[in-house]
């Protein structure tokens, strides 16, 4: 059992200078507490806008979870696991993007953290995206890793210690993965960084073990070799034996282009050694010669030799003198000793004269295909073991290297070797090129039409392409497709959609331009015939060169030499055209690559394609959406109306609200929210939208009109059982009326309703929420308040205080402050509208969820602007009641009113008398319109028909319904109410008295 027992803490001010370096301190006042490693990353994480508190991982899906990498690591972790005592560690494995592919061991309450962290299978850590982590880390730094507490540079890792190491493979050195040890920070110990060293060295073998027993031979005999010449080697990027400096170590630019190197130094049979310039001012040479297996397997390594000093250059060998005599500084171990090792053929014995005698042998073959790694390099130190830990001394950059001072004289700088590639003896180039092209084609297919933006996706395109296959790539596309349409317009001409460039002054039309070809001109013979067209000498190409002369010669004073145009098809239909230019470092383009241009372009089509489908399927949602909201604000004087509607980012949700004027003077407010996104939920909420706007001109109350809406939901998700699924949806109806300024709320399953009064309270009226529509089974109940005028009624959908993942009371919280911030007297509706999406909504606004917002201020109908008369059931006081209102109508300045009322007032008040029951009353309202309304204790409704020429009565109703403009039926508690709204006259259709 391994026993971790040490525990380290934080010390030595960490957290301050952490704040410190956060609030934008100079590093040097920063880097005395810091390790100069973590600082160096925190720095990195800064550069790329990484707020500690809100990481975004990534996520991965699709992993490799029967890879080679999960088959050579679950027999390590599991011995490891099984070995681990106290305190509970975490062995996690990543992949080479830092995936978490297996996490083991663990006691229940570290696992319940990681969890919560995420850090679970198929999340993700690089350092871009999770800050500084031991993992991302280690990646970045391609070395082993410790960080602890506050070294992590997001807070959701503060609790916790980890060491990492990478996971290279022995033939290639290409990182594969990550093996990270993980517990609480006070529990943490520094053998874990070794812990993670070793388990990462016996994964290296057992991925060894996987490759084929010829390349394992081959391996074996290359190290023999450099045994037998005395001086180490190992997969390149590794760091030197020893506690020799850090700076040898290759970032990963300089491996990419050692390896690119490599691999043309192999398929050139006549070339033996090259030189290649790194980042700092160092000169790499690359040496390639055959190796032998005992079996007789034949074999090509390639290795580097870099030296450390940004001066330094090592002597190329070439013709015999190569395997003969060529020398090889490996180590100097003194300022006064110079060290060479002869290399020697496969098989024959070599020693090593001087200092390099004593250089302690590396691993026999027996370790190198057994259980350890290529010589390596002590790793980082954890905080406060050894020396750099207390100096914080980090890897030096380029930079620095570039900057140390030239040896002295007679002192050799160290030097850096490393197995760059082995490969088959003769490779040609075309089977090289080959190799290259198809990946690129695999990096295409994973980095093209990762969203479903017509624009993003055409700069992927370029992005993929420039500059591993062309210096300059254009992708231009019709405007209709820029908009999500068929692609009707491309004679009309295309615009720049992305343009790539290796460097500024191409003198190529720029992004967003205006595109026109000739009819002769390359790109258009493509976009005619469907077929790709070569260029190979762009000067030669008149047709191009006419097309814009001048720019045309710009361009070839650029450099640029050769073309490609490429349409861009997909389902039989061209969307627009590809170029590609290439200038002068690269060779004219010939007929291969004019089927590796056509096989880019025809996977970027079918993205383009598919985000263009998306981009018109979006837009038709999106404008049913807004067809079905209201464009405008009824005529009503009861309040005064603002609404704001943010629409999500993710696509178009089911989000709705409603301004609807009711009989006498009252007006309804309404929203509501349909779960769901597209189509679907834009389409339900249209038919609720409608059925409440049909259930309103019933003049239900609100309880009643939700419990109808509420049926009609059940209806609709018996309905669609099998053409998509359950509809939910959650609705707030609430009706304020101005004479009496009472407002009565009622809502299915929807957050509360805020009323603001003149003098600033802020109340979330509480009341039963009531199920959301559809369940049904139980009763909707009402709640009257009092919103004496002045006051603000804010209505919303939950969207609005649920998009940070904060706590629902929180938002309520600060939604109450916004509201209460000054009192709705001084500001108007569209002015809170504006503060509290401000304040809940900061700019700029991307939220996961739609927002509907509706604020209304209230107005009241003075005593001046209605009377009321109590009539007695005889229907003697029938004509003392016309008199009373035409004596009212007068003082009104509305005596042309008068004898239609009469009518209007005869017929209600006689049929009141007749048919209904005491109480029995009248109203009179000047408002926009002249309101009438005769209350009854009878909830008897009358009904309007046409009477026949032998009928004696039935046409009183039938002259109410003509003499004015609308008329209706409202039932009340006690009874119903008959009205009737008649239009005013010009000069009084301001409502004024």
């Amino acid at each position: 059992m391994i026993r971790l027992t040490v525990g380290w803490d934080e010390s030595g001010g960490l957290v301050d200078a952490y704040e410190r370096f956060l609030a934008g301190e100079r590093i040097e006042d920063v880097g005395g507490t810091v390790r100069t490693p973590i600082l160096t990353s925190w720095q990195r994480c800064k550069s790329l806008g990484l707020v500690p508190d809100q990481l975004f991982l990534t996520y991965e899906q699709d992993l490799d979870l029967d890879g080679r990498l999960l088959r050579a690591a679950t027999p390590v972790l599991d011995r490891l696991a099984a070995a681990l005592d106290e305190p509970p560690v975490s062995v996690i494995v990543t992949d080479a993007q830092v995936h978490v592919l297996s996490r083991q061991a663990g006691d229940a309450k570290l696992n319940r953290y990681l969890d919560a962290a995420q850090i679970v299978q198929g999340f993700g850590f690089p350092e871009s995206s999770a800050g500084t982590n031991a993992a991302g880390t280690a990646l970045a730094e391609r070395r082993p890793v410790y960080v602890q507490g506050r070294e992590h540079f997001g807070d959701c890792m503060l609790p916790l210690a980890c060491g990492a190491a990478p996971i290279r493979h022995p033939l290639s050195g290409r990182v594969e993965g990550v093996v990270n040890l993980t517990c609480f920070r006070r529990q943490s110990d520094p053998m874990m960084l070794p812990l993670a060293r070793q388990a990462a060295g016996e994964i290296e073998q057992r991925l060894l073990e996987q490759s084929s027993q010829r390349e394992r031979e081959l391996l074996a005999a290359f190290f023999r070799t450099r045994r037998a010449a005395g001086g180490p080697a190992g997969p390149l990027g590794e760091p030197l034996p020893g506690r020799a400096p850090a700076a040898g170590l290759i970032d990963r630019v300089d491996q990419a282009i050692l390896r690119e190197k490599a691999q043309e130094l192999i398929a050139s049979p006549h070339r033996l050694a090259t030189e290649v310039t790194l980042s700092g001012g160092r000169t790499a040479v690359l040496l390639c010669r055959e190796v032998r297996a005992p079996s007789g397997e034949a074999g090509i390594v390639v290795e580097a030799a870099i030296p450390s000093g940004p001066q330094c250059r090592i002597p190329v060998p070439s013709g015999p003198e190569l395997y003969a005599a060529s020398t090889l500084v490996t180590e100097a171990t003194t300022p006064s000793a110079t060290v060479t090792a002869p290399w020697h053929p496969a098989g024959t014995e070599a020693t090593a004269a001087g200092p390099t005698a004593q250089i302690k042998k590396h691993q026999t073959e027996a370790q190198v295909l057994g259980t350890a790694r290529p010589p390596a390099p002590e790793p980082e130190q954890a905080p406060g073991q050894g020396p750099a830990a207390d100096q914080g001394q980090a890897v030096p950059t380029a930079e620095a290297a570039a900057a140390a001072p030239t040896a002295p004289a007679g002192q050799v700088p160290q030097t850096h070797v490393g197995l760059l590639l082995l490969g088959e003896p003769g490779v040609g180039q075309l089977a090289l090129l080959a190799r290259k092209r198809l990946e690129l084609l695999y990096d295409a297919s994973v980095g093209i039409g990762r969203t479903l933006d017509v624009t993003r996706t055409a700069e992927e395109l370029v992005e993929t392409v420039v500059p591993r296959f062309a210096d300059f790539v254009a992708v231009d596309l019709p405007d209709s497709v820029l908009r999500g349409e068929e692609p009707t317009d491309i004679g009309e001409g295309l615009r720049r959609a992305a343009l790539g460039a290796v460097r500024e002054g191409s003198h190529l039309h720029g992004a967003g331009e205006k595109v026109g070809w000739l009819p002769a001109s390359p790109q258009a013979r493509c976009l005619e015939t469907g077929r790709p067209v070569l260029e190979p000498e762009l000067s030669r190409a008149v047709d191009w060169v006419a097309n814009d002369p001048q720019r045309s010669r710009k361009v070839l004073e650029s450099g640029v030499h050769s073309l490609i145009t490429v349409p861009m098809r997909a389902r039989g239909v061209i969307l627009g055209v590809v170029s590609f230019y290439r200038a002068e470092r690269f060779g004219a383009f010939e007929d291969d690559d004019l089927w590796l241009a056509d096989e880019l372009v025809g996977r970027a089509a079918v993205c383009i394609d598919n985000a263009r489908r998306f981009t018109r399927e979006h837009t038709m949602a999106l404008a049913l959406q807004r067809s079905l909201l209201p464009r405008g604000l009824p005529a009503q004087t009861a309040v005064e109306v603002a609404h704001h509607y943010v629409p999500a980012q993710a696509g178009v949700g089911g989000d709705w609200f409603d301004i609807i004027p009711l009989s006498g003077t009252r007006v309804a407010l309404v929203v509501g929210d349909v779960v769901g996104r597209g189509l679907h939920a834009a389409v339900t909420m249209g038919r609720l939208r409608t059925a409440v706007h049909n259930f309103s001109a019933l003049d239900l109350p609100p309880e009643d009109l939700l419990a109808h809406l509420d049926d009609l939901v059940a209806r609709l998700d018996a309905d669609s059982e099998g053409n998509g699924g359950i509809i939910g949806a959650t609705c707030l109806y609430a009706v304020y009326d101005p004479v009496s300024q009472r407002c009565t709320f009622a809502r299915a399953g929807h957050p509360p309703p805020a009323l603001v009064l003149p003098d600033g309270t802020v109340d979330f009226v509480d009341q039963p929420a009531g199920p959301p529509l559809g369940l049904g089974g139980l009763p909707f109940e009402p709640y009257e308040v009092d919103a004496p005028e002045g006051s603000q009624i804010v209505l919303y959908t939950d969207g609005l205080i649920e998009q940070h993942g904060q706590d629902v009371d929180t938002e309520l919280h600060l939604l109450g402050r916004t509201l209460g911030a000054t009192g709705p007297a001084a500001r108007s509706p569209e002015e809170t509208c504006a503060a509290v999406l401000d304040a809940l909504l900061p700019a700029p606004a991307h939220p996961s969820d739609d927002v509907a917002l509706l604020v209304a201020r209230t107005h009241a109908l003075g005593a001046e602007r209605t009377v009321h008369w109590d009539v007695p059931a005889d229907p003697a006081a029938v004509p003392r009641v016309r008199a009373a209102v035409t004596e009212h109508l007068e003082r009104w300045d509305l005596a042309e009113q008068a004898p239609i009322t009469e009518l209007i007032i005869s017929e209600l008040v006689t049929n009141a008398i007749r048919y209904g029951g005491e109480p029995i009353s009248l109203r009179l309202i000047r408002d926009h319109m002249l309101i009438c309304e005769v209350t009854d204790g009878s909830s008897t409704s009358p009904r309007l028909r046409r009477a026949r020429t032998t009928d004696e009565g039935g046409r009183g109703l039938f002259l109410v319904a003509q003499l004015s403009e609308r008329w209706g039926t409202r039932y009340t508690a006690d009874g119903k109410v008959i009205w009737t709204e008649q239009p005013l006259p010009p000069d009084g259709s301001d409502g004024s008295v």
